[in-house]
């Protein structure tokens, strides 16, 4: 049996930027779009929580709920340098290392236990070394599977640890009277479709048979994924790329599903910008971007389309990625991701011209351009 450890770095950005302000601590904190302007939270701290802020959620009703919060516009460049060292202590307790966003992980540790007595000591090392070298906190969760490990890094937020039960029995008796809204792929669009037959509970889907729980979802595939995850059953394969990178992706998951297209745009366009600094990090080109969204109901779409030609800056893949954006037509979105792929070393499409293109021209700005906002934002600037 697999054993899997998920964790999630607390309140991510909000916690960075305590980092570098530490006069803010204790006092509400959004990141994101100003207060009175239109765009949407990134994510906030739990002080701000405690108002009814949550990410994705327009600025202008944060400050409504919240008008004596701190709002600070996003330095994804302070982010990635926490998230490239918390990367890097990951890989000290498994190379089986799966990124799903900038501030969340997936790791199997099923051949790592043994060097530390026990999963419960090995999570605990992991949370302790987080701290020690990138100064903020995570919650971890650890199960037998992805789904399970998840709900457990959500238990004791923030800065807790969750042993989840492994015995089917337990797991079923664990699920059992938590609401529906923590397995995956039930939003607030399934809960209402579920509400008027009495089923609030995980507990209360264990009782229905896949036949009951299709006629009300009206698809047999999603009965019996969300009759799996009732019982605790899931995917318990995390998905690492040995050696170097064959893609750059990044994603997020929304606390709630989000039905604002304007939104889940604003949110991706912050994955892409993530994405970029990631890849530039190294000399490399990439030739198809690619975009992932996942519905209220657990449907997952991958689109994807090649660039035309090697591209590695920001313009470029943000081009691309609204491009594969507009074309989708969806209900509500509960995660959105971004990444590049087919990855070589040189930005030539084909065989070198012995003549001048305009196009590299247009490339060497653009990559020059990259260049120059990655440096500001190392500096903070942007």
């Amino acid at each position: 049996m697999a054993t899997i450890l998920h964790v999630d770095m607390d309140a991510f950005f909000a916690s960075v930027e305590l980092l570098h302000h530490p006069e803010w601590r204790g006092r509400p904190l959004i990141v994101g779009a100003g207060p009175h302007e239109r765009g949407v939270v990134s994510t906030c701290s739990y002080e701000a929580r405690r108002y009814g802020v949550r990410s994705a959620m327009p600025s202008r009703t944060a400050y409504e709920r919240c008008p004596q919060a701190i709002f600070v516009r996003p330095h994804m460049e302070l982010y990635s340098a926490v998230s490239d060292k918390a990367f890097e202590v990951f890989g000290h307790y498994t190379p089986y290392v799966e990124g799903v966003s900038i501030d969340e992980a997936f790791l199997d540790i099923t051949g790592s236990i043994h060097l530390h007595g026990s999963a419960e000591a090995l999570g605990e090392a992991l949370r302790r070394e987080i701290r020690a070298t990138c100064g903020v906190t995570c919650s971890v969760g650890i199960a037998p599977n992805r789904l399970l490990a998840k709900i457990g890094s959500e238990q004791h937020k923030p800065d807790g640890l969750t042993l989840m039960p492994f015995n089917p029995d337990a797991i079923a008796a664990f699920l059992a009277p938590r609401p529906v809204g923590i397995l995956w792929g039930v939003g607030r669009k399934t809960e209402e479709m579920l509400r008027p037959y009495g089923i609030a509970t995980c507990g209360d889907l264990q009782r229905l048979t896949v036949g009951e729980l299709a006629t009300i979802l009206g698809s047999r595939d999603a009965a019996e994924s969300l009759r799996d995850y009732a019982f605790g059953i899931s995917d318990d394969t995390v998905y690492w790329e040995p050696g170097e990178e064959k893609s750059v992706s990044r994603e997020h998951t929304f606390d709630e599903d989000v039905r604002d297209r304007a939104a889940v745009r604003a949110k991706l366009l912050e994955l892409v910008t993530e994405v970029g600094q990631r890849f530039r990090t190294s000399t490399r080109w990439a030739r198809t971007a690619r975009l992932k969204l996942r519905d209220a109901a657990f449907n997952t779409i991958t689109r994807q389309t090649p660039f035309e030609a090697p591209a590695r800056d920001d313009i470029t893949f943000r081009e691309k990625a609204l491009e594969l954006f507009d074309r989708e037509r969806f209900g509500a979105v509960r995660l959105i991701g971004f990444g590049v792929t087919n990855i070589q070393d040189t930005p030539d499409a084909d065989a070198p011209s012995l003549f001048a293109d305009d196009n590299d021209e247009r490339r060497l700005k653009r990559e020059r351009l990259s260049a120059t906002l990655d440096a500001l934002r190392e500096r903070g600037l942007v």
